[in-house]
């Protein structure tokens, strides 16, 4: 394929651990099939020497300050994601960007394509355990979590970073493991289903870029949609409060059906997901299809797969990056 011909598949990549926390990183595709060769055979990852720092500077602002933590998954829709894709295509003069999320990453752009932002420089898009409609989600910490206002609780105490490895997160985990329906043993597959392919190697990886901090205000937001059976923005609370920032007494809906057809769309997901789950997913694809060309969505399902496999699982470069890549090339 000539240089001119090529596409810049992007990565943006969120997973959500841990009482729904925000992480966001970009792997190298190259870096990622070695590693999924190494010895499997190793048991232990080589200690983290620092604590976690990433975007954690702003020009005016510092992390100890609450408007620092005033967002939620609305402004990485709105500010963050735009200026990274537009970033992108500048930078290689103009060339469209094949787009990869995973997770609350496809919650992003679904939610910029449903306001017709972005179908300009995005070339096609791919959607690793998509997560929209949150309504059959199968994870029961998560479930509790949200059934007694865990996020909404701490806001109101004051807190406005979540740190999923500091001394807040350690109170939640006290509070919600307590329950005899949730399984804390295993608390990543206890959040986000049974992993079937992980190894050391590739974990180890993930620990050394994360879990990192989320703000409070976004997991209340993630925890609106679990309640709600639409896609919203964050809703403040109050009719007054709701129609000073959108003119409205309700929070806007994103409606994914008016996501423009011209966009091409590959979308994974597993069986064994709590997140993402299948009931979930087969509602995003009815409401996707209700515009698109059945041929403009291609869909992989895993059966065996659960959230974190799709980017850690050893076996992902063959079954799912492989794939993907051929869709690219086809789009």
């Amino acid at each position: 394929m000539a240089q001119k011909d090529l596409y810049l598949p992007f990565l943006a990549l969120s997973i959500i651990a841990c009482c729904l926390m925000n992480l966001q990183t970009v792997l190298s595709s190259s870096s990622r099939m070695r590693n999924s060769t190494d010895d499997i055979s190793d048991d232990k990852c080589p200690p983290q020497p620092h604590p976690l720092e990433s975007s954690r500077r702003h020009t005016t602002l510092s992390p100890q300050d609450p408007a620092f933590w005033d967002w939620t998954w609305d402004q990485l829709a709105d500010y963050d994601l735009p200026a990274v894709l537009e970033f992108v295509y500048n930078r290689t003069g103009g060339m469209k960007v094949h787009y990869v999320g995973h997770s609350l990453g496809t919650l992003i752009i679904l939610a910029a394509f449903s306001e017709n932002r972005l179908t300009d420089i995005v070339r096609s898009a791919a959607l690793l355990c998509p997560i929209a409609y949150l309504n059959s989600m199968e994870s029961r910490l998560i479930l509790l979590a949200t059934r007694i206002f865990l996020a909404e609780t701490i806001h109101m105490l004051g807190y406005h970073e979540f740190n999923p490895v500091g001394p807040v997160a350690k109170e939640v985990l006290g509070k919600v493991c307590v329950d005899p329906e949730v399984d804390c043993y295993d608390l990543f597959s206890a959040v986000a289903g049974p992993d079937c392919c992980l190894n050391t190697s590739t974990t180890c990886i993930f620990l050394q870029h994360g879990p990192q901090s989320s703000s409070i205000k976004n997991m209340i937001h993630m925890s609106q949609l679990v309640r709600k059976e639409t896609i919203r923005k964050y809703d403040y609370g109050s009719e007054k409060e709701n129609t000073k920032r959108y003119n409205q007494t309700r929070p806007p809906t994103y409606n994914l059906s008016s996501i423009p057809s011209h966009v091409p769309l590959f979308l994974t997901h597993g069986g064994q997901d709590f997140l993402g789950d299948v009931a979930d997913t087969r509602h995003l694809l009815r409401t996707l299809l209700s515009q698109h060309d059945s041929d403009d969505i291609e869909v992989l399902y895993m059966p065996d797969y659960a959230h974190g496999d799709f980017i850690m699982g050893y076996n992902a470069p063959q079954l799912i990056y492989k794939p993907m890549v051929e869709f690219f090339k086809r789009h």
